[in-house]
């Protein structure tokens, strides 16, 4: 699944052209898709961070689309669609960067011993409560592996130990990412 430093570049270059070309109100430029990578269908979140704090993340947890198309779009939601918050303005780029995980299949976790932190990430349900984090976020904050289930207990709108619960489906991921501070 690892991605080629060219692919990394070209998936970097695609998020930044959406989020310029938007917050101009142009049109989004035409993807060329010439790299194998971009045609593949690949689930992908894109982070936006301001000076080293979130700024917008969203992405498709499953393979919806082409790879370069869910950038493309993720990048755009991430920077004028994150509910949490405002849009993001042209003159504001300057002091982005950019981070995008590419994401393997979800996997059903039979055991928390199946997780390990800084190379799994969790997606949550329960009921119509789902929450995910993506593996860097626990690497981030030092998380162990109960705090990383609990807080993803609160990420999915859900009491801190529904882990715990039969009811409540983890599924564990990994992720390739990348960003344009490396």
């Amino acid at each position: 699944m690892e991605l080629t430093d060219q692919d990394k570049k070209a998936l970097l270059d695609i998020a930044k052209r959406a989020i310029i070309a938007k917050a101009g109100n142009r049109e989004l430029p035409k993807l060329t898709m010439e790299l194998p990578i971009l045609k593949e269908k690949r689930g992908a979140f894109v982070t936006l961070k301001k000076r080293g704090h979130l700024r917008g993340c969203i992405g498709y947890i499953k393979a919806v689309k082409p790879l370069g198309e869910t950038v493309q779009e993720m990048a755009v939601a991430a920077a004028f669609h994150d509910p949490r918050f405002p849009s993001v303005k042209g003159d504001e780029i300057r002091d982005l960067s950019f981070e995008i995980s590419v994401l393997s299949p979800l996997q059903k976790m039979k055991t928390i011993d199946d997780i390990e932190v800084g190379k799994h990430g969790l997606y949550m349900v329960r009921g119509y409560n789902s929450g995910l984090l993506l593996p860097q976020v626990a690497t981030e904050y030092g998380w162990d592996r109960e705090t990383f289930l609990k807080e993803t207990c609160y990420k999915a709108g859900l009491p801190p130990q529904s882990w715990k619960d039969k009811e409540t489906d983890i599924y564990i991921f990994s992720a390739d990412y990348f960003s344009d501070k490396e």
